[in-house]
């Protein structure tokens, strides 16, 4: 016997892998980046001589306008350790679609134990999230979300499935592009057509 999926009443884009064209791969060197500390772990190795600690660092890194990565540094110095892992956030830079300040539609995304769910919402609202994924989502420009983290609260997985979840986005350009309709039929907007002034 199955389980019942937790948020089976939206409209979420996890069933099928979607390909989506406009997260696209972006340089460093095209954006002016801001870097956020995501997590810092201090981890001790038990050698003959004693104790050596090295640190591990998560950064994320984003313009506020669509692009947003992540990246994970390790060394024995702590400053070392976040430079590292903010040249290894610029290395995974994608692009996302921000619609108006906040997501175009409700999605779910996966890493591993991480699950979380991301839905938008409206002008105001300002970004309801944790520390791991509320640092992904400022990063990428998206002002007012709501946000929910279902699954393992492991900063590594948490930020990663949030970057999966906006990477599964699709804009509206997108969808009325592959549906052949106005962007105005997408939202449900009512289409002036001649037939039905007549009618």
């Amino acid at each position: 016997m199955g389980h019942a999926q937790p948020v089976s009443s939206f409209n979420l884009h996890h069933s099928k892998p979607y390909k989506v064209k406009e997260t696209s791969r972006v340089r460093a060197s095209e954006t002016e980046l801001k870097d956020k500390l995501v997590s810092l772990n201090r981890v001790a190795k038990v050698t003959k001589g004693g104790r050596t600690f090295s640190f591990a660092a998560i950064v994320v890194v984003g313009d506020g306008d669509g692009t947003v990565g992540q990246g994970l540094g390790k060394a024995r110095d702590v400053s070392e350790a976040i430079a590292k892992a903010v040249d290894d956030a610029k290395k995974n830079l994608v692009k996302v679609p921000v619609h108006k300040g906040t997501i175009p539609h409700p999605q779910l995304g996966k890493y591993g134990a991480g699950r979380v769910l991301i839905k938008p919402a409206s002008n105001g609202t300002g970004v309801i999230a944790g520390g791991a994924m509320r640092a992904v989502l400022e990063s990428a420009g998206v002002h007012n979300v709501l946000a929910k983290s279902m699954g393992s609260s492991n900063p590594h997985n948490v930020v990663k499935a949030t970057i999966n979840a906006l990477m599964l986005l699709r804009s509206p350009q997108t969808i009325a592009k592959e549906r052949r309709i106005s962007v105005d039929k997408v939202f449900g907007q009512p289409v002036n057509r001649p037939d039905a002034t007549e009618a």
